[in-house]
């Protein structure tokens, strides 16, 4: 939960659950939001309530119990001997300097439940908010909650958005599901090709659990066809078209694949070329 402006209240969740976030306030000309603003675009930050924890799913009480085992009384990962062995000689004899055969080695001793460190899976998520003036007196406020995206984690995860301000009736909400694609859409035209037309191969979104949800970043659209070269010759052609010009009947029942990729990942779709005597 976050105050944004004097009385309001804003909620992020996920999957029902409150996200914990690291905020900062963007300012703008004409307002000054709470807290301590670095406004020279520096590292600073304002209200950092620290990284949030694992969320239950993820959460793995006895490899979490043995990575605890290893923490300092300050917090801190402890210092094992295995790391850097000082050189601890003995107590100087007369007449005996210091040498490194007196050397004592400290030693290690290997638990049979060897400590193992957990890695959290769970992002960190930031927020940020932005205080428009409005020539009525009023103050548009956009909030935006940002983080690192996790195709196997996120996957069909349901995120939302709850404002409450003493005005309402009632929070105002907003939802959406993250879903990744399954394919991209294909569709040609003619839907009824023949001998010596253009059919064009067009790709028209994605095959997604929620319509209206858009692939991010911006993937890269590669067309071939499965067991030979395109219609030109080439081996394969970028763009979210595939035109071929003046078909031949040697094209019918040929199978193409558009194959969407970004950074997160890729995915594929076929179709089949039907092509009709003149």
């Amino acid at each position: 939960m976050l105050s944004i402006l004097p009385d309001t209240f804003v909620y992020f969740k996920r999957d029902g659950e409150l996200i914990e976030v690291i905020s900062y306030i963007s300012p703008t000309v004409g307002y000054e939001g709470n807290g301590n603003i670095n406004g020279n675009g520096g590292s600073g930050s304002a209200g950092v309530r620290g990284a949030r924890p694992l969320i239950s799913r993820d959460l793995d009480d006895t490899k979490l119990r043995k990575s605890l085992s290893l923490l300092g009384p300050d917090g801190r990962p402890g210092r094992l001997f295995t790391e850097s062995p000082g050189r601890n000689y003995m107590a100087k004899q007369p007449g005996q300097e210091p040498s490194p055969a007196t050397e004592s080695i400290p030693e290690t001793v290997v638990s049979r439940e060897f400590p193992r460190w957990v890695q959290s899976t769970d992002p960190l998520y930031y927020f940020s908010n932005t205080h428009i003036p409005q020539s009525d007196g009023t103050i548009l406020v956009q909030a935006k909650l940002t983080w690192t995206l996790n195709p196997q984690l996120d996957n069909d995860a349901l995120f939302s958005c709850e404002v409450m301000h003493p005005a309402l009736s009632m929070p105002m909400q907003t939802e959406v599901i993250l879903a990744a694609p399954k394919g991209p859409k294909l569709v040609i035209t003619p839907t009824r090709a023949k001998v010596g037309d253009t059919v064009r191969i067009t790709v028209q979104g994605f095959q997604v659990g929620s319509p209206g949800n858009e692939v991010f970043p911006e993937p890269l659209y590669t067309w071939t066809r499965v067991g030979g070269r395109l219609l030109d010759g080439s081996a394969e052609r970028d763009g979210k078209e595939l035109v071929l010009e003046r078909v031949p009947a040697e094209l019918n029942g040929s199978m193409y694949r558009c194959t969407a990729q970004n950074p997160l990942g890729s995915t594929d779709t076929h179709t089949r070329l039907i092509v009709f005597g003149e």
